[in-house]
């Protein structure tokens, strides 16, 4: 995985995984990986921005934005990053 800071507030993650049973499993290790991010940064959520996938042999990569905020921000795919990371760790899914 990797993490870039685009601007202000948004931020990019390359994820990858190796035969993943669905496009959801990438979706759900993506924003693991944001809520974790947004904790460490001291934000309590995150709105999901975009996401695009690409498949090659039997990997799958996605390229997804996410917005961190203190506050829940406005917009239908918001997440609490708390709540998020206790779900990831209790499924197994790596968050970072």
């Amino acid at each position: 995985m990797e993490t870039s800071l685009l601007e202000g507030d948004l931020v990019q993650f390359h994820v990858s995984m190796r035969g993943p049973r669905t496009v959801g499993d990438l979706d759900t290790y993506a924003e693991c990986a944001a809520a974790q991010y947004a904790l460490i940064r001291g934000y309590g959520f995150a709105r999901h921005v975009r996401t695009t996938t690409k498949q090659a042999g039997g990997s799958r990569t996605a390229d997804a934005v996410y917005l961190i905020s203190p506050s829940l921000p406005r917009g239908l795919r918001t997440i609490d990053a708390e709540v998020v990371v206790a779900d990831c760790a209790a499924n197994g899914i790596p968050t970072v």
